[in-house]
């Protein structure tokens, strides 16, 4: 055995950890995906995650003891990453479990031999952590293990109690830690200090579980669940001064330093943090796109765009013009497919995804970066000072913590006075054009000003008030109860009605023995025929009844193996044991069969005729329509989508049978069976196969025969996010819903023109025709307007040495303020002319016209317009002979055209 730290890679610390857990009875598991089942968090966030069912007491282990490397994310210290040592979005947790096996004494033993005799800790190094009222664990330290008592340090709740939630599961933990400096001694020894010690693996004992007042009382079946940061140990095998210098991450950073031009052993510490953050970033990015994680505005969507644009933004800061992120993820996915071979395998969309991500984001960043600059400009145009100076136009600046001009206020508190972009515009920029806070940040103090952090949060927060869902939760205690009734009996793939037990009553959140007329409820049977919403599908509708009883069933949702049924109690008492028939609504469940049907069609017609590779990114199937989501980087032409739904219809009436059988997942998948990417399988998977047609993995309800379909017919084809693509369609009787509506409005309309139905394109094209024509007249008589009032202004001109300028408002539209300035220079000869609109109640409109004289005096209308557009709150810009700006703030036009004049006056002097 080793006594020495040996330096091992990445990949052999894993495979050294699973093996030795292995050996020793525990079952290697392959890490579950970064989408977690758990529906209370966006992210795996731990390794014991996928467990958590089973340590709930919601699932039964399958194994008495497991072991695993699995993926994880956390973004909640995100701004830590590149800062610190150890601080990461992505990490790999290695861990061993145990489910009501070994408890304290082996988990530790084990813990021990692997750290000390497999990895070669030296004993004098280490140092742990327990609980400060676990004498057991203590004491297994202490004499079994034979650590000195100063080396085991007592730890609050905060550090060493590891708790499921408010209720639930809980129980005491020990940590390991490695001493980088064991010279200083063991004299007050303080874990919290990173710079001597880091905590690489933890020890969970869960052997308690604490109800609703904070109780605690010992668990039936005590677990085990650990956790060994891959990275953390990597750090310490291969002695380099942090995580991101193992050979997990160094590959990574070393390929975005070298596309840098940059040095990474010899760059300074903030570009050093800029590497960093892109190695850390790309290894999630790869591995959530890998997972079925697309970019977006919501959920964990937005996670990963929010990486993505970290990303290029750090990349930016280093000095990388050009598209990179494809490049560095490359290296991220050959260090990663021997342990993960699926990231190769979504090697094109992972690229894909990142490619248009960071083309947009760079486009957004452009704007953005102009925009914030418009806000700094107008401040320095409008001269408004720091508080408590005079401004230029003989105003006094607002006290201080108050808005002194426009987008800019006065920083609260500041004795120095400086000057802070408002928080609501920083949260603009942020919100609306994807700006980050932190790049705003930078970029006000390069210009000396701040940003109003506290009122950004203000309205980051108003945000999320408007945008939280009302959602009701439920007591674990009470859930545990529940859990308890046990599974609930389907039937309904050959049952539409049978006679169950209603087994328990949900009201207001509150498990209750009755329920009576009027009350919304929650129940749970012992046996159903109705469909519980999953896989895309709806939950089916129906009743309840008894002898004197009624239930409208609305829907039917699935929680673990329970099938929770919402509805209303219309007459009678509910109660607890009461048998009940139970019986779904035939026609909707014939709906949703259809739809059903009809999608696994169309995504067999689309990748017949489109693109074979295409894959399934969700769907929908209601009683009434089908949507189905799909990985597609473009738009379908009208062609394709006549094709697609032209087969879907072949196929229908070629009334092909289904064959439904469940098998293990292996076998289904040699057949050719397709799976849901990022979809959660069982070892046994049922198969709905259209033999030649179609053959997917699903747990839906279905046609026997596509000829009960009917018909299926295409709505639309839409783009929903970057690289996924949206069809959405009606089949059986839901398509003469569709026909009916659209049979109405073509009634309505020839109705409405005193034509036929199909003389209605070509009505629609003369009506087109004809108030495009009437457009054109309107527009001559505005020209010749604009010409008529434009020429009243000329005894306006004012003359400033050789030269004539005309300051004027004239309350036309953009086009012909635009002919007007031009003529209007044209007659004055050598002049400046600077015109201002009010066209609408919210919206300004500027044009200058300067004559080649004026321009040789370094007076160029695009970028004088430019900065007296600001004032307006807007911008623009042009030739340096002719310029046309626009701005949302007529109240300050006025303003603009006395600071436009003075600005001509001096600089034509």
């Amino acid at each position: 055995m080793a006594s020495t730290p040996q330096p091992l890679s990445g990949s052999e610390i894993r495979e050294t950890f699973l093996k030795f857990y292995e050996q020793r009875g525990h079952k290697i598991l392959p890490s579950a995906s970064l989408v977690p089942e758990d529906p209370t968090v966006l992210l795996t966030i731990a390794g014991m995650l996928p467990f958590k069912p089973i340590f709930l007491g919601q699932k039964k282990a399958e194994v008495p003891r497991a072991t695993s490397s699995q993926k994880c994310i956390r973004t909640n210290d995100i701004e830590n990453v590149g800062r610190t040592a150890r601080h990461h979005t992505f990490f790999e947790m290695l861990g061993n479990f145990s489910f009501g096996d070994y408890f304290k004494e082996n988990a530790i033993a084990y813990a021990w031999e692997l750290s000390t005799q497999i990895f070669g800790l030296p004993p004098e190094r280490l140092v742990v952590s327990v609980f400060r009222e676990d004498d057991e664990a203590f004491a297994i330290w202490r004499d079994q293990i034979g650590i000195p008592a100063h080396r085991i340090q007592r730890m609050g709740e905060d550090d060493n109690f590891w708790v499921s939630g408010i209720t639930g599961p809980c129980g005491p933990c020990s940590e390991i830690y490695y001493d980088f400096h064991p010279e200083r001694g063991d004299n007050n020894i303080d874990l919290e200090d990173d710079t001597r010690f880091i905590e690489f693996y933890n020890l969970v004992f869960m052997q308690y579980n604490r109800d609703a007042e904070g109780n605690l009382t010992p668990l039936e079946k005590q677990n085990i669940d650990t956790g060994m940061g891959l990275e953390r140990m990597a750090q310490i095998l291969q002695k380099v001064p942090n995580n991101y210098e193992t050979d997990l991450i160094l590959p990574i950073i070393t390929t975005a330093a070298e596309i840098a031009g940059i040095d990474y052993a010899k760059a300074k510490e903030e570009t050093k943090v800029s590497l960093k953050v892109i190695g850390d970033h790309v290894r999630a990015v790869v591995h959530l796109i890998t997972d079925g994680v697309t970019a977006s505005n919501m959920g964990r969507g937005y996670i990963l765009r929010r990486l993505i644009r970290r990303v290029v933004r750090h990349g930016r800061l280093i000095g990388i013009e050009n598209e990179f992120t494809t490049k560095v993820a490359e290296t991220a996915i050959a260090l990663s497919q021997a342990a993960y071979p699926q990231v190769r395998e979504r090697e094109s969309a992972i690229k894909g995804e990142l490619q248009r991500e960071e083309a947009a984001f760079r486009k957004t960043l452009e704007r953005g970066e102009k925009l914030l600059q418009e806000v700094i400009a107008k401040h320095k145009v409008s001269g408004t000072p720091p508080s408590g100076e005079d401004s230029p136009s003989g105003t006094t600046a607002q006290p201080q913590g108050r808005p002194v001009s426009g987008n800019l206020t006065s920083e609260g508190g500041s004795l120095s006075g400086t000057i802070a972009i408002a928080g609501e515009d920083a949260f603009t920029l942020y919100d609306t054009y994807g700006f980050p806070l932190e790049l705003t940040q930078e970029i006000a103090e390069e210009q000396g000003l701040t940003v109003d952090v506290e009122g950004f949060n203000v309205a980051m927060d108003r945000q999320r008030e408007q945008s939280k869902d009302a959602h009701e939760t439920i007591d674990l205690t009470a859930k545990a109860s529940l859990d308890a009734i046990g599974n609930t009996e389907f039937l309904g793939y050959t049952q539409l009605s049978t006679q169950a037990t209603i087994t328990a009553i949900l009201a207001n959140g509150q498990q209750v023995e009755s329920a009576e007329a009027g009350t919304e409820v929650k129940l749970i049977l012992d046996r159903t025929p109705f469909y519980a919403e999953s896989g895309g599908q709806i939950g089916d509708r129906g009743y309840l009844s008894g002898d004197t009883t009624l239930v409208r069933i609305e829907d039917v949702q699935k929680d673990g193996h329970l099938f929770i049924h919402l509805g209303r109690v219309e007459r009678g008492n509910l109660e607890v044991g009461m048998p009940v028939m139970a019986q779904i609504d035939r026609a909707c469940r014939r709906r949703a069969q259809a739809n059903h049907t009809a999608t696994h069609l169309l995504q067999a017609a689309l990748r017949k005729i489109v693109d074979p590779g295409i894959s399934q990114a969700g769907s929908l199937v209601d009683f009434d329509r089908l949507r189905f989501d799909f990985n597609l980087p473009r738009s379908l032409t009208p062609e394709e989508l006549q094709q697609v739904e032209e087969q879907v219809n072949t196929w229908i009436s070629e009334a092909h049978d289904a064959e439904v059988n469940t098998m293990p997942i292996a076998e289904a998948k040699a057949k050719g069976a397709i799976a849901m990417f990022g979809e959660k399988y069982g070892d046994e998977v049922r198969v709905v196969d259209y033999p030649g047609v179609s053959m997917e993995l699903c747990g839906g309800t279905h046609v026997h025969n596509t000829a009960e379909i009917g018909v299926f017919k295409i709505i639309s084809e839409t783009g929903i996010s970057a690289g996924v693509r949206r069809v959405e369609a009606v089949a059986g009787a839901a398509v003469l819903d569709y026909l009916n509506v659209r049979d109405k409005v073509v009634r309505e309309l020839s109705d409405r023109f005193k034509v036929k139905p199909e003389e209605l394109p070509q009505r629609v094209t003369n009506l087109q025709s004809e108030l495009k024509a009437t457009q054109k007249a309107l527009d001559e008589v505005k020209q010749e307007l604009a010409i008529a009032k434009s020429d009243q202004l000329l005894t306006q001109a004012e003359s400033v040495g050789e030269f004539k300028i005309l300051i004027a408002q004239l309350d036309i539209d953009a086009d012909s303020l635009k002919t007007a300035a031009e003529r209007l220079q044209q007659k004055l000869g050598n002049s400046a002319v600077f015109l201002g609109s009010i066209p609408e109640p919210d919206k300004v409109s500027l044009v200058a016209a300067f004559s080649p004289e004026v321009n040789k005096k370094g007076l160029q209308a695009g970028k004088f317009i430019g900065q007296i557009a600001k004032l307006c709150g807007g911008g623009g810009g042009g030739r340096p002979n002719l310029a046309q700006a626009g701005g949302r703030d007529p109240s300050k036009l006025q303003e603009a055209l006395e600071i436009a004049k003075k600005q001509l006056t001096e600089g034509l002097q």
